[in-house]
């Protein structure tokens, strides 16, 4: 599934990235870092994939796709060098076949398994901040406003 981006004018040579996908993800999440380390392991170190932590309080929307910290929080996403966005399943798809293991998830876009899979990704993004022992999601847009808010206006030393 493809989310609207905002439109952007097409990158010139100089500008188009080195990585082919950016993938967003939960650096505070034990399951999402191991899939991240085993990501960067396959990588090695080609830049195919740019990795974003987004629990960074460095952490831009407007510099990854428009996509917001709660958003990126509720359901894994990934921008392309088009600037097109990603999420949910269709990014892991990606990532592996940039990485040349496309045939891993390659079955989660046939007809009858891709249905079956796409649910239970889903119901593993409800319940993902809750099975890794984290507060839940409005409660972590909220420490995270809180500290962004402390960080700019200084006033939380």
């Amino acid at each position: 599934m493809t989310v609207a981006a905002s439109p952007s004018p097409e990158p010139t040579a100089a500008e188009t990235p080195s990585w082919q996908i950016k993938l967003l993800y939960d650096g505070q999440c034990p399951l999402c870092l191991r899939e991240v380390n085993f990501l960067q392991k396959k990588d090695a170190g080609r830049g195919l994939v740019a990795f974003v932590d987004i629990a960074s309080d460095r952490y831009s929307p407007e510099d990854h796709g428009g996509v917001s910290f709660e958003a990126a929080m509720g359901r894994i996403h990934a921008v392309l060098p088009d600037g097109d966005v990603i999420q949910n399943v269709a990014v892991f798809r990606r990532v592996y076949e940039v990485l040349g293991m496309g045939w891993i998830y390659a079955p989660t876009a046939w007809p009858v398994i891709g249905p079956v899979i796409d649910g239970l990704y889903s119901l593993w993004a409800d319940w993902r901040l809750k099975l890794t022992g984290r507060p839940d999601l409005a409660t972590l847009v909220a420490e995270r406003d809180q500290r962004l808010a402390c960080n700019v206006e200084g006033r939380c030393r």
